[in-house]
């Protein structure tokens, strides 16, 4: 059985949320989290929320609560959303292009069945 949480639009580059996705990928849930809270980047309180939604999404298909002792992060990715164009004048005359990237979460939990 498995269960899946989507966190939409982050206003976060996929590239700086990908170096926290590797972290936990294949780990156990609790253990996941517990890296997650202590890891001192924006993108972990992010990805922390969404495998706690996953966790609550699988007590909710499963019908039943208490603690995720054998779930497992089956597969977690980040994918690239929208992004915000903007213009900064350049030398010269000329202009240069920002982009204020976005991103999507996407966590999948398993209990190994």
């Amino acid at each position: 059985m498995e269960a899946r949480a989507v966190t939409r639009y982050i206003r976060l580059s996929p590239r700086k949320a990908r170096q926290v996705v590797d972290l936990v990928r294949g780990k156990a849930v609790e253990a996941a989290l517990s890296l997650l809270h202590f890891t001192p980047k924006k993108a972990a309180r992010i990805v922390e929320q969404t495998v706690r939604s996953a966790a609550a999404n699988w007590d909710t298909k499963e019908g039943e609560k208490g603690s995720h002792d054998h779930l497992f992060v089956k597969e977690i990715f980040v994918d690239g959303g929208i992004a915000f164009k903007r213009v900064l004048p350049m030398p010269r005359g000329s202009a240069g292009k920002i982009r204020k990237r976005f991103s999507h979460i996407t966590v999948i939990v398993s209990d190994g069945k």
